[in-house]
């Protein structure tokens, strides 16, 4: 299968061969083949092989998209200041902002070998002692990735961290307010207990936005390969990744549909051993954890309301898109009882 005669959504092989002529000719020694290997409303990720060498290429979505959420020079940027630190990146090798080339800024990156375990099962067949050095990794690299001053690694511009979870409470409501559709009362006493319940804030660090299992690359010997997808990264308090994922955990021990349920695997560490770890290495207050999953909470409902306002106005479809709306109230309501808990 040639450059010519291979289609891909989003990339044209010619073009980019060309463009590699130019720029790294060192990765284009022959004709390119392709693979879209990530796709969807996120950005799309593509493995490419010229037959000697292969790299990943990363793009925005297709069609219309929020620039902020899709900067591929803000993930090259993040990745790239990262090369030299304890948390495990692939290597960048081309930034192109030039629209022209493939339609859309894009940039280029090392394939890393390993595993994005999503499922429970795939876990249960490694067996617990494996599985909980899997995830005793994934809590390591997070908070390999909090100890990293952004100053040092030339991200001291990352972001605005000051009254960053202020702005996260608000923004999140904004976001709920466009995609309203149903009475949620939860949602509105959630916001509110949020609002008049923001704890001091933890230095600045860089902020992952999204830190699950199946966001990182897992290696033969069970160790953390690579983190992916930094979309969502920028400067600002920590401890929201933990709460996030968290929640993500919380979520998928319910089994629920979509959702990564890993952390039901027998050997996953608790919640309590995760914590533990973490703020040992960390070295970081988590006094107030319980508003961080109450926040995490907030914005993973916020996100389930607005795909599921998508699919019953028509604007979108995938599968499991109509039970969307079944998640909301139950995060909501898991939210402020997290709250609560933390105020008690």
């Amino acid at each position: 299968m040639s450059s010519a005669d291979t289609a891909l959504p989003g990339l044209d092989l010619d073009r980019l061969a060309d463009w590699l002529a130019a720029h790294r000719p060192e990765l284009a020694q022959g004709p390119l083949r392709g693979e879209l290997i990530a796709g969807g409303k996120s950005n799309l990720t593509y493995a490419i092989t010229s037959g000697t060498t292969s790299f990943v290429l990363r793009r925005p979505p297709l069609g219309h998209v929020l620039a902020t959420a899709h900067d591929m020079t803000r993930e090259h940027r993040v990745i790239s200041a990262l090369a030299d630190t304890d948390v495990p990146v692939p290597d960048t090798y081309a930034l192109c902002e030039d629209t022209e080339i493939i339609g859309a800024p894009f940039y280029l990156m090392e394939l890393v070998a390993g595993t994005p375990y999503r499922r429970a099962r795939e876990l249960e067949a490694l067996g617990p002692e494996r599985t909980a050095a899997i995830s005793a990794g994934l809590i390591d690299t997070l908070a390999a990735l909090h100890s990293v001053d952004p100053v040092t690694v030339g991200l001291g511009d990352f972001g605005r961290p000051e009254g960053f979870l202020e702005r996260q409470v608000r923004r999140w409501k904004k976001q709920l307010d466009a995609s309203y559709s149903r009475e949620l009362p939860a949602a509105t006493e959630l916001h509110e207990l949020l609002a008049k319940s923001v704890p001091p804030q933890s230095a600045s660090r860089i902020v992952h936005g999204d830190y699950r299992l199946d966001n990182v690359l897992v290696d033969a010997s069970d160790r953390v390969a690579a983190v992916l997808d930094w979309e969502m990264a920028t400067l600002g308090d920590p401890l929201t990744d933990i709460g996030l994922l968290l929640v993500y955990q919380r979520m998928g021990t319910h089994h629920i549909p979509g959702v990564t349920d890993v952390a039901a695997a027998q050997g996953f560490l608790g919640e309590s051993e995760m914590l533990d770890r973490y703020a040992h290495r960390a070295g970081l207050d988590l006094t107030h954890i319980g508003f961080y999953v109450a926040l995490a909470s907030f914005k993973l409902a916020v996100i389930a309301e607005g795909i599921y306002y998508r699919f019953i106005h028509g604007q979108t479809v995938g599968a499991g898109f109509d039970t969307m709306g079944d998640m909301v109230d139950p995060l909501l309501r898991a939210g402020i009882a997290a709250l609560q808990q933390d105020q008690e």
